[in-house]
């Protein structure tokens, strides 16, 4: 017999799990491109930081942090590809799809954060401003730019891809694309590369190195070092806004919203569903966005008493699933409920018993036309509801006697027992009326007598 361990230490720690699954991910060629255009990320970075350092050019360390974003962009394909591979598992039900998601939204918000710091700095430099050596600054821009468009349009980057459609436009998106519309209107053959909507990564790309070209220019013209700072912050405005719009939309699908796009499509459905034969109500309906392109939800539906649920199920996923990838739906049937005899409502001036005298007769008119199943407006067709009470005159209405004199003992009652065969026959008669029972009244807790027994007596 083996030694029982009570408290085992993981087999593997943090660090031999995440290298077990790189190892997993470098074993596809598809990411050997990927890590390739990582490792040349790197040098270029560390070039690239180098030469801020020595043409002091904030500029140009605000367009480098484009070049750490594609680094970002990379891990986040890596992740990518990681997710297809993987399995659902019992702790991750749904997949590892939201992975990706949490990468795209780490990136851009780590985006965001490097042009805040730009704009601290550059408000530093504008109360004094240092003097910019523009020996390496015009190379540092082109190796730039050539490197971060050559990364964006060698890898297919599908988190970032679905993104920057599926987001809203940036500002420089819609400006550029007011003055695309303008271009095309005079060259027609430029339309299919401006519009509807230019990448938002080779733009702002395209935009920084042309800020930085005219940075370059007008310090070599009149030493005007202030335009570097200005440059800086152009950027760093580019950057914030073009990144903020994928952080609100990959935000909200990490807090499981329901994508407004597909709104009016999962209405229609759910309305269709409604209309299924057997489906009484859907209710506690939820759908949101678990990853990319993939949509989940679940409902509940309550069904009739005599439907088949398999059916009924399996009509119902056919319905959201050209919608839903990911669907639970819950199928119960609706409660058996019997209707209950209520009497009228009690006025104020009918509680003096010794006036009044009620017989409680249930208004069953609005419920003629409601199912005692479901509660619902029956078909014409359905046959009336039954009941399991034996009551008679279920279309009389509650009968009120009036009696204003003083009722004397030992009124000429006829009392034998009525049949309830017999109560239609002899018009409004007592039913019930035995030798140990006097008028039936709707209060039977009321604690008053009234009456008398066969032996004279006062019956309580």
């Amino acid at each position: 017999k083996g030694t029982i361990h009570l408290f085992r230490k993981s087999q593997r720690s943090l660090v031999g799990k995440l290298t077990h699954e790189f190892r997993l991910v470098a074993a596809d060629r598809r990411s050997w491109k990927i890590l390739l255009f990582g490792a040349i990320n790197l040098i270029c970075i560390g070039f690239l930081l180098m030469w801020c350092s020595s043409t002091n050019s904030i500029a140009l360390t605000a367009y480098t942090y484009l070049t750490i974003f594609d680094l970002f962009s990379l891990v986040t394909c890596l992740i990518s590809y990681w997710v297809m591979m993987k399995k659902p598992s019992p702790v991750y039900s749904f997949g590892f799809e939201r992975f990706e998601v949490l990468a795209v939204f780490a990136s851009t918000v780590l985006a965001q954060l490097g042009a805040l710091f730009i704009l601290k700095e550059s408000a530093e430099r504008f109360l004094e401003q240092p003097e910019i050596h523009t020996g390496r600054l015009l190379v540092g821009t082109f190796v730039a730019l050539f490197f971060n468009l050559f990364t964006m349009l060698s890898i297919r980057n599908k988190p970032f891809a679905y993104v920057s459609e599926a987001a809203s436009t940036s500002w420089l998106q819609e400006h550029v694309a007011d003055l695309s519309r303008s271009i095309c209107g005079i060259i027609p053959g430029l339309s299919s590369i401006f519009l509807p909507r230019m990448n938002p990564f080779v733009l702002i790309d395209i935009a920084g190195a042309l800020a930085l070209c005219i940075t370059y220019t007008l310090i070599e013209i009149n030493n005007y070092f202030a335009v570097d700072t200005a440059s800086a912050i152009a950027i760093a405005l580019m950057t914030f806004g073009t990144m903020y719009p994928m952080s609100v939309y990959s935000g909200k699908v990490l807090l499981q919203t329901t994508p407004p796009h597909v709104i009016g499509q999962l209405d229609k459905l759910l309305r269709e569903v409604s209309t299924l034969d057997g489906v009484l109500e859907v209710r506690n309906e939820h759908f949101w966005t678990l990853g990319f392109g993939t949509l989940a939800g679940s409902v509940h539906v309550r069904i009739r008493r005599d439907a088949n649920e398999q059916m009924v199920l399996a009509h119902v996923t056919n319905r959201l699933y050209t919608l839903v990838s990911t669907l639970t739906v819950q199928i119960f049937k609706d409660d058996w409920i019997r209707p209950t005899l209520s009497s009228v409502p009690i006025a104020n001036n009918i509680l003096n018993l010794s006036d009044h005298h009620i017989i409680p007769m249930p208004s069953l008119k609005a419920a003629d036309n409601l199912n005692p199943v479901t509660s619902t407006p029956a078909k014409p067709s359905s046959p009336p509801p039954e009941f399991s009470f034996n009551t008679p005159g279920k279309n009389v209405s509650p009968v009120i006697l009036l009696n204003t004199q003083t009722r004397p003992y030992g009124l000429g009652f006829n009392h034998g027992s009525a049949p309830y065969s017999s109560v239609l026959s002899q018009g409004f008669q007592i039913p019930g009326m035995g030798a140990t029972q006097g008028f039936r009244t709707g209060f039977t807790n009321v604690p008053s007598r009234y009456g008398t027994n066969a032996r004279g007596q006062p019956r309580p």
